[in-house]
């Protein structure tokens, strides 16, 4: 997966690039045609806000947006977002054709 860490109007710690960019490959373990993520950091006064962008092979873009008064707090915030976001998708792809029949075997 290619992660591409972006910040807007402010400065990110190296440890906080590096947090980034572990949760966000975590998230690969629930939907492997998870390709791109885009991290966009930006800071307002007092507020500072994270965006996830996740590019689906074959599928919409996922995002999530999250806001605290941290980085880190607020990467929190977007992660448990996606993972939850992911894990639904998961749970509703469920196979609706019914189980091949068996051969040989009909009311004697």
């Amino acid at each position: 997966m290619r992660v591409q860490i972006a910040a807007r109007h402010c400065d990110i710690p190296d440890s906080v690039r590096t947090r980034a960019e572990e949760q966000v490959l975590r998230l690969a373990k629930y939907d492997p045609r998870v390709s791109t993520a885009d991290v966009v950091f930006e800071e307002e006064r007092v507020v500072r806000r994270v965006e996830v962008v996740l590019g689906v092979h074959g599928g919409e873009p996922i995002i999530a947006r999250g806001e605290d008064a941290e980085f880190l707090t607020a990467l929190d915030k977007v992660i448990q977002r996606l993972a939850r976001r992911l894990k639904r998708q998961r749970d509703r792809k469920t196979n609706h054709k019914a189980p091949p029949l068996s051969d040989g075997v009909v009311g004697d």
